[in-house]
């Protein structure tokens, strides 16, 4: 309903594990939550990401996933095409610990979208770090996309670093967070 309501808009990007549906302010996740959730990639919940953004023919970031892999559970972000097709992955390098548990991942992402630019991928507190967003802008990022799931009294610390990320490597930085049930906005 979002792409028929708002058609000019190209690009979708939602807050780190969106669709996993971690809960309000409060709330504890359940004992292993992120196991109990991880997809694989492809797989079920991506094939369903992939036939939504080819129906409403836009480019989708729907936050990030818990993806099941070899190694363990990643927090990944997913970048899809307005065809249907996984462009991007990009698994947390920086996981907040002790609080989250996913294996980091171990490489840097970017994709273009024709016409628009480059972008890169970062997911929350990744943005703590200023060689991952330093790292996307030599890799020729232009507009950085960072899923985050902040639930703390830290957000305006960590809107400070978007800006000071954005103006140091002098790009655009989209930094979605939970609204106020479940985050801090």
């Amino acid at each position: 309903r979002i792409a028929t309501a708002m058609p000019s808009m190209d690009l979708y990007v939602f807050p780190e594990l969106y669709l996993h549906a971690v809960g309000s302010w409060g709330d504890d996740w359940p004992t292993r939550y992120d196991e109990q959730v991880a997809e694989t990639i492809p797989g079920p919940l991506t094939d369903r990401l992939c036939a939504l953004a080819r129906a409403v023919g836009k480019w989708l970031v729907p936050g990030s996933i818990y993806e099941r892999s070899a190694l363990g559970v990643h927090n990944t972000a997913l970048a899809i095409s307005p065809d249907g097709e996984i462009v991007a992955t990009y698994r947390k390098l920086f996981p907040w610990l002790p609080l989250e548990t996913s294996v980091p991942g171990d490489a840097f992402t970017v994709f273009d979208i024709p016409d628009a630019g480059r972008f890169g991928l970062m997911i929350c507190y990744d943005g703590w770090y200023p060689e991952v967003s330093r790292t996307l802008a030599w890799m020729g990022a232009e507009v950085i996309l960072q899923p985050t799931l902040t639930k703390t009294v830290d957000r305006e610390q960590e809107l400070g670093l978007t800006r000071a990320n954005a103006i140091v490597n002098q790009l655009y930085l989209v930094n979605p967070n939970y609204s106020a049930l479940s985050g801090t906005g």
